[in-house]
């Protein structure tokens, strides 16, 4: 069987998830109480993949390795590589070229989820002859992807962002490349954005005669750049999940699939799951409705919420309105000042959005 490398793609700056990027990289932003980044790692080891190239940034890429680590904890081994800018999708490969060396590999965004991995498609790889497979799927906005054409099922052409697409294919964000795409990436021009395309480069494979494979997903597939996507992902992560309670639970009512991780404390609470409680987490006297997210170390006491994220260490108390569709960062305090006369008073980083009832 043919072996595959890993290449992650981790060097974007993630301003569209501003603030929370402002201090720590996209890809670590957690979904279900896990970094995004790790689903990708994941994916691929069950996909038989031992040997990941993961690509960073200078601003994040410390994080990122102090994070993820080694990979001994997947017992796989991962690798970093820099990219000083952020040139485009095939700057990147280029980049990692030493590190992957001759060998086929799959490429993953590292901000993408899919919900049934890539297992099947590596296989698929492996066993074809194809000198790439690229990932499809029918969405209601092509113009803001890359966007394939097909003819008698075999790739014909793509477009990155057309302003009038040909089709409502776009690119996943995950792909299988033989070493040839290599040439490719050199042979190719900056686009008008000045980065160098992916999709260019599989349009000259395609233009070389080379056989591109496309696959169609059908299950879910997200990509977790905006706020909006991120909450949606964690959705559908949380409809996943399974019962499993390890921390302490004292006279609450825990309905449903909620998974409570040791050292995990709720106490007087009602929770509807899905539900995720990290470890370290106190809820006291308050309702936590399905969709939510809890991250490590925080602490939700006297209060409603619902449908939201909560990263490490965040304390949310004494709310007379239930916090619901909320994504609060990492040692973020949210709570009810008894101080009189009664103001709003908010300390608020760039591109933050409060509602106030």
């Amino acid at each position: 069987m043919t072996t595959l490398r890993g290449l992650i793609l981790s060097g974007g700056s993630g301003t569209r998830l501003r603030p929370l990027t402002y201090t720590s990289a996209k890809q670590l932003v957690p979904v279900a109480n896990k970094p995004v980044l790790f689903y990708g790692i994941e994916a691929m080891v069950a996909a038989g993949i031992e040997d990941i190239t993961i690509i960073i940034s200078p601003q994040t890429g410390d994080e990122i390795r102090a994070v993820a680590g080694d990979g001994s904890r997947w017992g796989i081994r991962l690798r970093y590589v820099v990219q000083e800018q952020p040139a485009g999708l095939a700057h990147a490969v280029l980049t990692a070229e030493e590190s992957l060396g001759s060998s086929p590999f799959a490429m993953y965004l590292g901000d993408n989820l899919l919900r049934d991995g890539i297992e099947g498609f590596a296989t698929r790889f492996r066993e074809a002859g194809a000198e790439a497979l690229i990932l499809l799927q029918h969405v209601p906005n092509p113009s803001s992807y890359g966007v394939a054409e097909l003819e008698d099922g075999r790739v014909v052409r793509l477009t990155e962002k057309p302003a009038e697409p040909k089709s409502d294919l776009a690119l996943v964000g995950v792909y299988m490349f033989r070493p040839s795409i290599f040439d490719a990436c050199r042979a190719i021009q900056p686009s008008p954005r000045g980065e160098l395309e992916i999709t260019d480069a599989i349009q000259w494979l395609i233009d070389s005669g080379k056989v591109i494979e496309p696959h169609v997903v059908t299950g879910w597939w997200k990509d977790t750049g905006q706020w909006a996507d991120m909450m949606e992902a964690n959705r559908l992560v949380l409809d996943a999940i399974e019962r499993d309670i390890n921390g302490e639970v004292h006279e609450s009512d825990v309905e449903g699939r909620v998974v409570l991780e040791a050292g995990a404390r709720i106490e007087r609470c009602r929770i509807r799951g899905p539900v995720v409680i990290g470890a370290g987490a106190v809820v006291r006297d308050a309702y936590v409705g399905p969709y939510t997210a809890i991250g490590p170390n925080c602490h939700v006491d006297h209060c409603e919420i619902e449908n939201s994220i909560l990263l490490e260490g965040a304390i949310i108390a004494d709310l007379e309105t239930r916090l619901e569709g909320s994504l609060i960062g990492r040692n973020v305090r949210v709570r009810r000042s008894q101080s009189k006369p009664k103001a709003y008073r908010l300390l608020v980083g760039d591109n933050s959005e409060i509602k106030i009832p």
